[in-house]
């Protein structure tokens, strides 16, 4: 698979810590997306967290409760055997196995669990420690780029464009939730321009509609995607910038809108459908006889007003505007208002089997 590919059209469902510590119901949650993705045909990774639990939190604020980061990432520790069912059950379903590493004891884990693709949180944008650790095993990498700077993403880009590592940039606003007004899509013009090497994606935190930033999202170039998803379960309210298995389906049927809109790759002209061709052709005129004119007569430009005009609408086998008659001649005597055929001609048109065929298709 080449770089691109490794990115291109790939979804992230970030469970994120909506597993709350228990591996079954995070296997309930990548069960519940996966059939998700297998109905909607798309290609997804499904992300876990990885934080080393014993050192990520130091020792003098562990336990505490007024501190909502810690405290939830106390309540979502998992042992490395129980991370790996998750990830077992991420493969069992179909989908890809990611993380996001925190620390460089979780780079470690990513790598003993074999994950294809690694996450860099908007939050370790800058971490050299880590991210050198992640440079290491030279796995390719998603980052998202909230609250940055345009000097983190540039020094970012280079660091793991020197290392010939595969990277992917993710918009991202680091709001939770985000309100429509803030997602600030336009910011993947200006990623698809700085860094045109990079596949360019989107993170998104909105909650208010599954279609809109899909929609504008992919016609902007964006070609990898990140939601995180939760379950209702458990008497656990979901989150509000969580996506349900129901919002996700309808999140994965407006790329398939999107695609079908966009059509083919804007980096070539198009081939018009045959139906599109026909419709055209309807409309193009043709030329019809304007004086009776004799076998043998020759055309030329200087007279082309004298001896037709051009009309709607287009018969099958009639010569149109499109065709140039210069130096031609009738192989017939051709009668005042009536169609200028393929036939009437002595020329190419009408000795070319292939251009025959064409002519006598078009039209009405």
């Amino acid at each position: 698979m080449s770089i691109y590919n490794v990115f291109s059209n790939l979804f992230v469902l970030e469970v994120a810590n909506n597993h709350w510590g228990s591996v079954e119901r995070g296997q309930r949650i990548i069960h519940s997306f996966a059939q998700v993705v297998r109905f909607n045909n798309v290609r997804a990774a499904i992300k876990l967290q990885f934080r080393d639990g014993s050192h990520f939190v130091q020792n003098g604020f562990k336990g505490r409760d007024d501190i909502r980061y810690i405290k939830k990432t106390e309540a979502t520790v998992l042992s490395s055997k129980e991370y790996a069912k998750l990830i077992d059950t991420i493969r069992d379903q179909g989908c890809i196995p990611m993380a996001t590493a925190f620390d460089e004891a979780s780079v470690d884990l990513c790598e003993e669990f074999g994950l294809p693709i690694i996450k860099v949180a908007s939050s370790d944008i800058n971490d050299w420690f880590l991210l050198e650790r992640i440079a290491k095993t030279r796995k390719p990498v998603i980052v998202s780029t909230g609250g940055s700077s345009e000097k983190d993403v540039d020094d970012l880009v280079a660091f793991f464009g020197r290392r010939n590592i595969p990277l992917a940039l993710n918009h991202c606003v680091s709001l939770y939730p985000s309100e429509d007004g803030e997602l600030e899509l336009n910011q993947l013009d200006f990623l698809r321009q700085r860094y045109p090497q990079l596949v360019i994606g989107y993170s998104t935190h909105e909650y208010c509609d599954w279609q809109s930033s899909m929609l504008i999202s992919y016609a902007k170039g964006a070609r990898t995607w990140e939601r995180h998803i939760d379950i209702e379960a458990d008497g656990i309210p979901v989150s509000p910038y969580c996506s349900l298995p129901e919002q996700i389906d309808t999140w994965f049927k407006a790329f398939h809108k999107a695609r079908e809109m966009c059509g083919a790759s804007g980096e070539t002209k198009r081939i018009p459908q045959r139906r599109e061709v026909q419709y055209l052709d309807s409309l193009v005129r043709g030329v019809y006889v304007k004086r009776d004119l004799p076998a043998g007569y020759e055309f030329h430009h200087g007279s082309a007003d004298l001896d037709f005009y051009l009309a709607i609408p287009l018969q099958k086998g009639q010569l149109s505007c499109r065709e140039i008659m210069n130096g031609q001649r009738a192989a017939k005597a051709l009668k005042a208002e009536t169609p200028l055929m393929i036939d009437d001609l002595d020329s190419p048109y009408a000795t070319s089997a292939s251009l025959r065929e064409f002519i006598y298709q078009r039209g009405m």
